[in-house]
């Protein structure tokens, strides 16, 4: 047993001991997320760091792997598509259990995914909006029957609206289901402390056991970066999610640690609201701002923006600048495509224009934490160049996306942590209606475009397809895309077969001490 007392900023932090001293005697890991999870149900959950928690208690029917294919994972093929591409046929893997022991049926396959489509509040409906009906054809088979061709079906099924959901627990647990989820999973769920744990144990019930090798995980929420880092280094963490890029290069000199980092899927922005006045499900209006209603403002923002220069100073390089909401690591990825290059006077002159040669004061919304202030800065100083006051307003994330979502904000510093096809990128964030259009954008074209990219499935026909609609979405400047983070994680050398995949979650199944 032992405890860590680190000093920093002149305050204690204690942290809680763990059971063992060499690596290879520790039967449990203990890995540091920056935040804690919303709630813990699949159909409701919205962050980022609550599917890394997932990817340890909740499989799915489909998985990608580090170059971004998808294969199955709690179904035993990929689906058969017929119809024209409306009806998906999907065979299960057989002698599933969920981690309550109960077994992973056709059935159970179709609750799920109906629970998905249909439970109030549901996050992933819009997921499965072109699912019109989930048929049972055998204990082992599901038939999905399509509204319309649905191109990025699969690769929604890798992510939390494929998490098959034990039907008995979530009967039994009702709207409490997300305190204590159960899936299937090589680990099962144990506990949770607001704010400070979530624990999961090996689950007895997992098809493959031998892909468990640790008793108990546990997440402990630590939010400030140089916590993490002290803990990582004194050995009461393991793995270290979110590694800041100047903490990396200092983790590479040192022979203990590994460093795993890998370009993600997703993408950081600006966004600028245009009609959203009383909330994103109301109709849109007029907000009366230069910002909202001039393009040539939000082009003249654009161009005070260095987006090279930006990751630079924010990331010592280690980030990748872009224009898009597509990765580059994605077969999708337009490589053709110039960003905008800085350009001040232009900026200066477009203001001009627009009836304000003394500039223009606006509100930006920030998460409170360090990398978004850090970013968020190096913006605030750009812009002032061009003649923007950028006044930073800081609050707490889950604040500021509903903040954002009512309409309460004339631009908002975000990050999507992205999906494997293009479709999660773009479609619920800029189609009218879409469920994540916060802008209340709205262009019938983007529209078609988007919609017939779903329905098609020629790779080559898609990327035509995404680079017209992202040079429409460029134009009118709902969203600048400034950057795609990097997600960098650290743990011991000892630490064997751990996998950066470019989604950035945090894969435990399959690693061991060495």
């Amino acid at each position: 047993m032992r405890t860590l007392v680190t000093l920093i900023l002149g305050a204690a932090f204690l942290v809680a001991p763990l059971t063992g001293s060499a690596h290879a005697q520790k039967r449990q890991l203990v890995v540091a997320l920056n935040q804690d999870p919303d709630i813990l149900d699949p159909t409701l959950s919205r962050t980022y760091v609550g599917r890394i928690v997932f990817s340890q208690i909740c499989e799915k029917l489909y998985e990608i792997d580090e170059q971004l294919k998808i294969h199955p994972q709690l179904a035993a093929d990929m689906p058969a598509i017929s119809d024209g591409g409306k009806t998906v046929t999907i065979k299960l893997r057989g002698n599933v259990k969920f981690n309550d022991g109960t077994p992973m049926t056709a059935e159970a396959v179709k609750f799920s995914l109906d629970r998905h489509r249909e439970m109030k509040g549901s996050n992933r409906r819009s997921e499965l909006a072109s699912v019109n009906v989930v048929e049972i054809v055998d204990p082992l088979t599901v038939r999905l029957r399509l509204k319309a061709p649905f191109a990025p079906l699969a690769a929604q099924l890798s992510d939390r609206a494929g998490m098959p959901v034990s039907p008995a627990a979530a009967q039994k647990l009702g709207d409490k289901f997300g305190t204590a989820p159960v899936c299937v999973g090589p680990w099962r769920f144990v506990e949770r402390v607001a704010q400070d744990r979530i624990v999961v144990e090996r689950s007895p019930h997992y098809f493959d056991p031998a892909q468990a090798k640790f008793d108990r995980i546990v997440f402990r929420i630590i939010p400030d970066d140089n916590v993490r880092l002290a803990n990582l280094r004194s050995g009461d963490i393991d793995v270290m999610h979110r590694v800041t890029p100047s903490d990396a290069a200092s983790l590479k000199k040192d022979a203990k640690f590994d460093v795993a980092s890998v370009t993600g899927l997703g993408f950081n922005s600006l966004t600028i609201n245009l009609r959203n006045k009383t909330g994103k499900t109301n109709p849109p209006g007029d907000l009366g701002t230069p910002l909202a209603n001039d393009p040539r403002v939000r082009e003249a923002l654009e161009l005070s923006i260095d987006r090279e220069a930006l990751v630079q100073v924010a990331f010592d390089g280690q980030y990748t600048a872009g224009c898009g909401p597509v990765s580059p690591n994605s077969v999708y990825f337009d490589k053709t495509r110039k960003c905008v290059t800085r350009d001040v006077a232009r900026a200066k002159k477009l203001l001009a224009e627009a009836g304000l040669p003394n500039g223009y004061a606006f509100e930006m919304m920030i998460v409170n934490n360090p990398q978004q202030r850090r970013v968020a800065e190096v913006i605030q100083g750009m812009a002032r160049e061009a003649g923007f006051n950028l006044t930073l307003k800081p609050s707490e994330f889950a604040s500021a996306l509903k903040d954002n979502d009512d309409g309460k904000n004339q631009a908002f510093l975000i990050g999507w942590s992205g999906r494997v096809d293009p479709d999660g990128n773009i479609h619920q964030a800029q189609t009218c209606g879409g469920p994540l259009n916060a802008t209340l954008a709205c262009d019938e074209k983007v529209d078609a475009l988007l919609n017939r990219a779903r329905e098609v499935s020629d790779t080559a026909q898609r990327r035509a397809l995404y680079r017209e609609a992202v040079d429409l979405i460029g134009a009118r400047r709902n969203v600048l895309y400034l950057y795609h983070e990097n997600y960098i994680v650290a743990f011991p050398r000892a630490l064997k077969g751990y996998k950066a995949v470019p989604d950035g979650l945090i894969r435990i199944k399959g690693t061991t001490w060495q």
